[in-house]
Order: C-alpha cells, then sequence, then structure tokens
C-alpha cells in the first residue's frame, strides 16, 4: 500500500531520511555513549516539527546532547539556564531606546532574546517562575514573538528541548497540565547501563571524545519535516489511534479499568495528533513508506505520560501515568473488534 501511494522520487527522499538518521547517530555516537531510546525519540520529535521535554537527574548528558545535535545540524543554538530571577524579557528580547550619533534623534530598537535561534535548550525550565514559563512556551506554540506592537517571527526550524530535574523541588515552578501539553514528548532520562557507564568512565577521563561534523543543515531539516507529513497512515492505524486517546478518557462509558481507577483527567485531542505524526516520523528515519501501529506504540509512552493526570488512589497506590499507559497499550486491541 505505502509503494501506491508514493512515487519513485518520494521513495528516494525517505531512503535520504534513513540515511541521515544513521549519519546523525554515527556523529552524535562519537560524544554520547547509550541513551539509544532517548536519541531516537529526541530525533523523532524534531522532524516532526515537536518539543521535548527532558526529564532526568543531572550528570547524564542531557545538555551535552542537545548542543551536540545542534552541532550535527549545523543550526543555531542557544542555551537559557532558567533561574528565579528570570524575567520574560530575558528571553523574548525587549525594546532599548537608542540614541542615532548622526542625527542625535532618540528611537527604541528591538534587541532580540536567546529564543531566536533553531535549537533552545531551556536548561531547568522548572527553576523560573509561570510567567517567564509562559513566555517561552507561548513562542513554542505560536513560533513568534510579541513585544507592544510588533510580532516576530521566529527562525526556522524551531525547536525546543527542555530539561527538568525530578529530584530537587524545592525552589520550582512546575510546569502546569495546559503547558506541559505542548511539548510534543516528554522523555525520562534513566541511568546509564553498567557496560555504557563503564565506557563513559573511560572516554571521558581519557580525553577521547570525538568531535561530531555537521551532517544536516536548516533547510534539509524543514524538508524533512515537510516528508513526515506526507508519509501515509492507514484508517487502521488512525483507528488504533483514537481507541488508544479514547482509553486514557476515565469517565467514559467504555473506559478501561485502569483509566476509571488511577486517572482524575486524560489525554486531549493533540496527543491522538502527535501519536500520528511521531509514527510518521518515526517510520520515516527508519526509511519505511508507512506509519505502522509498531510506530505508534513506541512513541506511546513520551506522547502520553505528561498528558495524564492522576487521582489520589494512584498517589496511594504508587502508580504512575507510565503504569497506566503499559495497561492501556495491553488492554486495546490492535483491530476493532
Amino acid at each position: 500500500m505505502g509503494e501506491e501511494l508514493w512515487g519513485a522520487q518520494d521513495a528516494q527522499l525517505v531512503e535520504q531520511a534513513r540515511a541521515s538518521r544513521d549519519r546523525i547517530l554515527a556523529e552524535i555516537r562519537k560524544v554520547i555513549i547509550g541513551q539509544e531510546d532517548l536519541v531516537e525519540q529526541v530525533l523523532v520529535a524534531l522532524f516532526a516539527g515537536g518539543h521535548v521535554l527532558m526529564v532526568g537527574v543531572p550528570g547524564l548528558a542531557k545538555t551535552l546532547l542537545v548542543s551536540t545535535l545542534a552541532r550535527t545540524l549545523a543550526v543555531g543554538f542557544k542555551r537559557i539556564q532558567f533561574t528565579p530571577d528570570m524575567m520574560p524579557s530575558d528571553i523574548t528580547g525587549t525594546d532599548v531606546l537608542e540614541e542615532d550619533h548622526a542625527t542625535g534623534r532618540k528611537q527604541f530598537v528591538f534587541v532580540r532574546g536567546p529564543v531566536f535561534t533553531n535549537l533552545v535548550l531551556a536548561d531547568e525550565i522548572n527553576r523560573t517562575p509561570p510567567k517567564t514559563q509562559a513566555a517561552l512556551l507561548e513562542a513554542m506554540q505560536e513560533k513568534h514573538v510579541t513585544v507592544g506592537r510588533t510580532t516576530y517571527p521566529l527562525d526556522e526550524p524551531f525547536m525546543v528541548m527542555a530539561t527538568q530535574n525530578p529530584i530537587e523541588q524545592e525552589g520550582t515552578y512546575p510546569l502546569p497540565e495546559a503547558q506541559l501539553d505542548r511539548f510534543m514528548f516528554m522523555v525520562w532520562v534513566d541511568y546509564p547501563k553498567e557496560a555504557e557507564l563503564k565506557e563513559i568512565i573511560k572516554v571521558t577521563t581519557a580525553g577521547r571524545l570525538g568531535e561530531p561534523q555537521p551532517v544536516l543543515d536548516g533547510p534539509a531539516v524543514l524538508r524533512l519535516r515537510e516528508a513526515v507529513r506526507l508519509i501515509p497512515i492507514s484508517d487502521h492505524v488512525l483507528d488504533y489511534i483514537v481507541r488508544l486517546v479514547e482509553a486514557t478518557h476515565p469517565k467514559d462509558a467504555a473506559a478501561l479499568e485502569a483509566s476509571r481507577k488511577y486517572l482524575a483527567w486524560g489525554a486531549g485531542p493533540r496527543a491522538g495528533q502527535y501519536l500520528s505524526l511521531g509514527a510518521k516520523s518515526r517510520a520515516l528515519l527508519r526509511g519505511n513508506l508507512q506509519a505502522t501501529i509498531a510506530d505508534v506504540r513506541a512513541v506511546a509512552h513520551p506522547v502520553l505520560r505528561h498528558r495524564l493526570v492522576t487521582n489520589y488512589t494512584a498517589l496511594a497506590e504508587g502508580v504512575g501515568t507510565d503504569d497506566v499507559v503499559d495497561a492501556i497499550l495491553k488492554a486495546v486491541p490492535e483491530t476493532r473488534s
């Protein structure tokens, strides 16, 4: 079916996407050891045009991964270290009164903030107050910044990768659910395996880290994002996505037991959109001509885990959103009965 929907030129583009993925992975592996799932999920979100929230303890190479990715893509990169005293204008920019030395006239000139780049690392986003968080999240959603009466478009491609520390909660401002929804993926960054940890210690203390080389530029990333949208997705896969999203709604008559018992709120339509886009992006990067149910299941956890709100029963029993997603994936059939 996929072959019928795609011409020879389109199929060649899919193969180019797969080759680009392999080259990017090769360059990233010069610096990042292990974290295979994390790297793949970041690339899926990048080419789907989404943003990523990475949650993990310090020292797991979250910041290093983002800066390395920027070098392999040859795009603009800015790191914003969020702090409690940061103001929205520190991110978006502000009008500054300047004097023209030739005429002596004064006028306001807009000085762009660090959000005007291609790849933004929002480090410890939960360290800054809600007003400042909202300034970044508005830019993520609208792809522009408004200062005074003037609107300034952001550079394309544009992607925000935010980090959050799950263990130091004192003095933090957790992102509300509506703002979490702006992120396509929430990715758990786990500890490295034993063999990976040994290799990390060996390589990083011997000064043998490689230097990643550019693989793609901004226009190439935009072309691949367009190609993601062209990847076919059949009705039975779309039906499966709809059933997954509906299974998270605890108040529906046909709700799953896990949803009724442990969820206060389920996922909205944006979850379905990102399940579809994530599946398409994963298929493209693997050189496949069509998104499958396997692609949907592969992106289900990072898409759904931050869109489900657990209740007090879940808190009392130690049940997290990943546990509920596990139950949903196990219970929802791949074909409609």
